[in-house]
């Protein structure tokens, strides 16, 4: 479970965690603006959603070592591309190839083995650890990263020019880098080869029944748009250092910090989370945090006691929290959707391709919404946006929870 943990969290270092804790300093040393960055998430996105829908089957069918671990080692090759600072061609072919590497081979097999390793009955605190384990990784390897970013950092980021050497930002990138590869090793070690086997030798009619089978359930697709409500919440919070430093003026270190911080809320909350969905119940934990949510976007969004920067903090801290909340426990309520444990890996590929397509649309939304309106009224539509997310993931979550109630 730890290697799980770790690798879950690395294979997602260098598409994003690494553009949310230094986003202006990578703005500036690529020389893009939000919305170029945008571009690059969003054809991520389309080939994640692609990937979503083939990696299902692939991961009810093949171990989960094998395909963690090539997704691993392949998604770090692309990081010394990264650290050169290539041209936005390369980069958006760069981010294509990560859709299908931390999708296609790895996403699917993580979650089907997380839920066999929780077994019945505690799978809250399955996924509460997977989550909240990730981000506590991604917060001990942001902290470092910021530590060892404001050591090297003499001047402000400028855009890249090989003349005047490598930059700070290259040297977090190839020691991210190396840290993806070498949990890909740990991976291929300590996760037995049969722990997610299924049947390789499965033919293509049978794989598409079972693709029915699940699509059928309506249960399935209310899943999809929680995942999509909660995920959109998620990707806003690419947003928290870039508040930070605009809205906030903090510097450029300390907006680093404050993303860095959110991380280690998110391992927090999660594990709390995970806990109390065991003890009480995984729909009802998802129910509160999406209100938590709902009420801590609002606030930023309407600009309430913006001038304070310790209210604005709190804001924020209670919206991150909500969104982290949801995020640990919407594939841990599988069972309630009455989804087999053998269709995992199906099930998972198809509400994660729905679920996940804020991948598409949300980077670049972002980026009209900040280059548009710059400065604070930027932000406060982007809290707006996810509050009107939040909103329809809280009534959302509500139908779920009857309709699988009256179906148990």
């Amino acid at each position: 479970m730890i290697s799980l943990i770790i690798a879950g969290e690395a294979i997602f270092f260098l598409p994003f965690v690494v553009p949310r804790i230094f986003r202006p300093s990578l703005l500036a040393l690529f020389d893009i603006n939000n919305t170029g960055l945008g571009r690059y998430f969003s054809v991520y996105g389309v080939v994640a959603m692609i990937s979503y829908a083939l990696g299902g089957p692939l991961a009810d069918r093949f171990p989960a070592r094998n395909l963690m671990a090539l997704a691993l080692w392949l998604t770090s090759a692309g990081g010394l591309i990264m650290a050169r600072v290539p041209s936005p061609a390369v980069m958006l072919a760069l981010y294509a190839f990560w859709g299908a590497t931390t999708i296609l081979l790895f996403w699917a097999a993580l979650i089907r083995a997380t839920r066999e390793w929780g077994g019945t009955g505690f799978q809250g605190r399955a996924f509460g650890w997977l989550e909240g384990g990730r981000g506590a990784i991604a917060a001990t390897a942001g902290t470092v990263s910021v530590v060892l970013f404001s050591w090297f950092t003499t001047a402000p980021t400028v855009a890249y020019d090989a003349a005047q050497g490598i930059q700070p930002l290259q040297v977090i990138i190839l020691i991210v880098s190396g840290f993806t590869f070498l949990s890909g090793l740990l991976i291929w070690i300590f996760v037995p080869p049969g722990t997610v086997r299924g049947t390789e030798n499965e033919t293509i009619s049978r794989t598409l029944q079972k693709v029915v089978y699940v699509l059928r359930k309506p249960a399935v697709w209310l899943l999809a748009v929680m995942i999509i409500c909660a995920y959109a919440g998620y990707k806003i919070t690419d947003d928290l250092s870039l508040y930070a430093r605009e809205v906030l003026g903090f510097s450029e270190t300390a907006a680093a910090g404050v993303g860095a911080s959110a991380l280690w809320l998110r391992a927090l909350v999660a594990i709390l989370a995970g806990v109390l969905a065991d003890r009480l119940n995984g729909v009802w934990v998802i129910i509160g945090a999406y209100a938590l949510t709902l009420a801590g976007s609002l606030m930023i969004g309407a600009g309430i006691m913006q001038a304070d920067t310790g209210i604005t903090l709190l804001y924020l801290t209670l919206t991150a929290a909500g969104i982290y909340g949801v995020r640990a426990l919407y594939f841990a309520v599988l069972g309630e959707a009455n989804i087999p444990v053998a269709l995992t890996g199906t099930a998972v590929g198809i509400v994660s391709f729905i679920g996940f397509t804020p991948d598409i649309f949300m980077g670049p939304l972002m980026g009209y919404l900040l280059d548009t309106h710059p400065g604070p009224e930027g932000h406060q539509h982007l809290f707006l946006t996810l509050a009107a997310f939040a909103l329809t993931g809280l009534v959302t979550s509500i139908f779920f929870k009857r309709y699988t109630r009256k179906r148990g």
